[in-house]
């Protein structure tokens, strides 16, 4: 197969809402940003879905007048390199991207790309001292990849699963009416990630609790999920936890609403892309998510925030902003102006340990591993309207409301990582 074949989505574009020294005419060479992400099949939505956050929270930062360097204003830049979600095109892709000499990468919709991203960037860094690249993660949350296989060029902008499932399990220790519990996960390394936390948290903080179900089923190739429900109707489960995402959430929620399954549904991604449209009015109090941020946090910061992003994508369909994006993006361009330079060690350098507090988010990237720490929502889906639910999720009619707020301190999990750093 021809490379130019794999090639299927490499478009560049510049994003510039600039003014005065940074008009287009007289702009500085852009700073390139490489997202290598699932455009096309499954889960091509979630990858649309990044696509728009990384648009968003790049043109704030244009707006503001791009990246200082020692050698004046640069815009940042997207390039967008579809990936299939497949662990072999996204390394074709990664090298598509550093032959075009673009230093930082973007990833997250899969913890096996992101593995085997690292893994090549650590080779190619160490091959190519003079081409080095950075990695940049806003949605991959296998701990290994912040413990086991911690690396110097890598940074996590999203909880890892870890500590979003010691977020979930607070919340359904504090839920009484919790007898038994089926855990159904996609099969790969993130999902027996999520199977293997919830059996040990469960255990220990609600040892009452049966779990009596533990099945995985093939990432984005279910088209039907009704006979995983009738396996769980038949184990007397009254809750699901589930680290499903994408389409197979969806189509998951969707059968335990065509089959009137009175389930409460414990997620990672409960509140996104269709999942409230699909469960409707059987979702309300039953569906839970664990997220960093999400619409009805509540406070003007926030209220804006979401206005402004909904004000760019005014269509219902696009309706799912994540905060950790805009997050990652605004600290990516700190630390380069902090560094003054492109130079991706002395940019790593000044992403570690950086701390931001702006009302927003408190968020804190811990240096001795590259995870990023900060508070994490509990969120209960309800009727829009209700207290609590300003917004509702993709005009649904249905939104989120905090169910737990869970302060840095109860969420950062230890690390096992032992980090080799570049001299």
């Amino acid at each position: 197969m021809k490379f130019s074949s794999l090639l299927v989505h490499a478009c560049v574009t510049t994003v510039l809402t600039v003014s005065g020294a940074m008009s287009a005419a007289h702009a500085a060479p852009p700073i390139r940003l490489a997202l290598i992400e699932g455009m096309s099949g499954p889960f091509g939505n979630a990858g649309a879905m990044v696509e728009r956050n990384l648009r968003f929270a790049i043109e704030r930062v244009n707006a503001r007048g791009g990246v200082k360097l020692r050698d004046g204003a640069h815009p940042l830049e997207l390039s967008v390199f579809d990936s299939k979600n497949a662990v072999e095109d996204s390394l074709v892709q990664l090298k598509a991207a550093g032959d075009l000499g673009i230093p930082f990468v973007m990833q997250g919709n899969s913890s096996a790309v992101a593995s085997a991203l690292i893994d090549a960037i650590n080779k190619r860094n160490a091959r190519e001292p003079g081409q080095r690249m950075l990695f940049f993660n806003y949605s991959a949350v296998d701990p290994t990849l912040t413990n086991e296989q911690c690396s110097f060029w890598h940074f996590a902008f999203d909880a890892n699963a870890a500590m979003r499932m010691q977020a979930l399990t607070e919340a359904i220790k504090e839920d009484g009416a919790i007898r038994k519990v089926y855990l159904l996960n996609q099969d790969y390394s993130f999902g027996r990630q999520v199977s293997g936390l919830a059996r040990q948290m469960l255990t220990q903080k609600r040892p009452d609790i049966q779990i009596v179900g533990d099945q995985f089923h093939p990432i984005g190739r279910v088209k039907d999920f009704a006979p995983y429900l009738a396996k769980i109707k038949a184990a007397g489960a009254d809750t699901v936890v589930t680290g499903s995402w994408g389409n197979d959430l969806t189509l998951l929620v969707k059968a335990a609403r065509e089959q009137g399954l009175e389930l409460k549904f414990y997620t990672f991604y409960g509140n996104a892309l269709g999942a409230p449209a699909a469960l409707g009015e059987a979702g309300v109090g039953r569906v839970f998510a664990v997220a960093e941020w999400h619409p009805n946090v509540g406070g003007e910061t926030s209220d804006g925030f979401y206005r402004s992003f909904r004000a760019r994508y005014p269509e219902a369909k696009d309706d799912y902003p994540l905060l950790r994006m805009t997050v990652m993006v605004d600290m990516i361009a700190a630390a380069l102006e902090q560094a003054g330079t492109v130079d991706v060690v002395t940019v790593a350098r000044a992403l570690e340990n950086r701390r931001v507090r702006d009302g927003l988010v408190d968020a804190w990237m811990r240096p001795n591993d590259h995870q990023m720490i900060e508070p994490l929502y509990v969120s209960v889906m309800r009727k829009a309207g209700e207290a609590g639910v300003k917004f509702d999720n993709e005009g649904s009619g249905y939104g989120f409301r905090t169910a737990m707020e869970l302060a840095q301190q109860r969420v950062a999990l230890p690390s096992t990582c032992r980090m080799m750093r570049p001299r």
